[in-house]
């Protein structure tokens, strides 16, 4: 297990290296100068000229790119901001601000968005998923998987405002969304952030609903589950000791992209909703051609899927024993 860890950790770096790459090549490749955008109306030559040797425009991007990686593992001083400790992204060309700091800051909110959505639509994807396993061929199940269907097929950007007209504006049942932090105020952060969840869960439980239903009964024609219904166990004990741990694999694995991408920013959600998350952040960061910013969101965002996916590799041998003899 932890030669497997090793391994896939090796490999994230690379990963993120030449990510790393790819996104200084097309930042460069744009048609706007950052440069220019941040010298404003009235801007000269000599100006504009300052500008690209403060911001280190002037170098050749392979130095360029060379001063991001030792700054990032090693930290600098050669700021004109001040110094900038490990790891350092730079300071953003639009607010003049340290990149990890800020997104440190807008962090908590995309967290408390990720975790809540997750366990809801979790909860209700799995629960209806095994229910409709449970009641196959019944009305319930033909329910339950309609309805699966009918909203997988709309998006967040439709129900986001469907919800925010109905029980914010017409009802005033909530309150406009908002994030505020938990520690501050536990209840405010709840229902700041209840209708996010909502929205967020419908779009995703529908996915898990008709996944951990197919796996289910997938599952269920398995010899091993046939062999224990014949022994005389009951059709109870064999669908919750058998055949459901076996059918998590898929939707661990969907679970953990779907973890990952969001702590890496939710940008139609947390911009439907006027949430100052990461995926906001990472929209301002091309808005503005703020290269720093930009790296800083995307690294972040490409961490967090990839450790998304070796947590859950690695939990594949306790979910199922049948992984670890392969």
């Amino acid at each position: 297990m932890l030669r497997f860890l090793v391994r896939r950790s090796l490999g994230a770096v690379i990963i993120l290296f030449l990510l790393s790459i790819v996104a200084f090549l097309l930042f460069f490749g744009m048609p706007r100068d950052p440069a220019l955008l941040m010298c404003g109306k009235t801007c000269t030559p000599a100006n504009l000229e300052n500008l690209h040797r403060v911001l280190g425009l002037d170098k050749p991007v392979p130095e360029q790119y060379w001063i991001f990686l030792t700054n990032l593992v090693m930290g600098s001083d050669d700021f004109a901001q001040g110094p900038c400790p490990a790891p350092c992204f730079g300071y953003s060309y639009h607010s003049n601000e340290q990149v990890w700091g800020t997104l440190m800051d807008r962090l908590p909110t995309t967290v408390s968005l990720t975790l809540g959505g997750a366990v809801c639509f979790l909860v209700i994807g799995l629960g209806t998923g095994l229910i409709a396993a449970w009641k196959r061929g019944t009305l319930v199940d033909k329910t339950f998987t309609a309805g699966a269907m009918v909203i997988s097929s709309m998006q967040i950007y439709f129900l986001g405002p469907l919800a925010l007209a109905i029980l914010v504006y017409q009802t005033q049942i909530f309150d406009k969304p908002a994030y505020n932090p938990l520690t501050d105020n536990p209840v405010a952060w709840f229902t700041g952030l209840l209708i996010p969840w909502i929205v967020l869960s419908t779009i995703f439980a529908s996915q898990y609903t008709r996944m951990s239903r197919s796996s289910m009964i997938e599952q269920l024609q398995e010899e091993h589950v046939r062999t224990a219904r014949a022994k005389g166990m009951s059709r109870r004990y064999v669908f919750f000791r058998y055949a459901w741990r076996g059918s998590l694999i898929p939707v661990v694995t969907i679970f953990g992209i779907d973890l990952g991408s969001l702590l890496g920013g939710a940008i139609i959600t947390e911009y439907t909703f006027g949430l100052p998350g990461l995926g906001r952040l990472a929209v301002e960061s091309v808005f503005f051609s703020d290269l720093p910013l930009l790296l800083g969101v995307m690294l972040f965002s490409a961490t967090m899927i990839l450790l998304s996916n070796i947590v859950v590799d690695a939990a594949y041998a306790y979910i199922d024993p049948r992984v670890r003899l392969a």
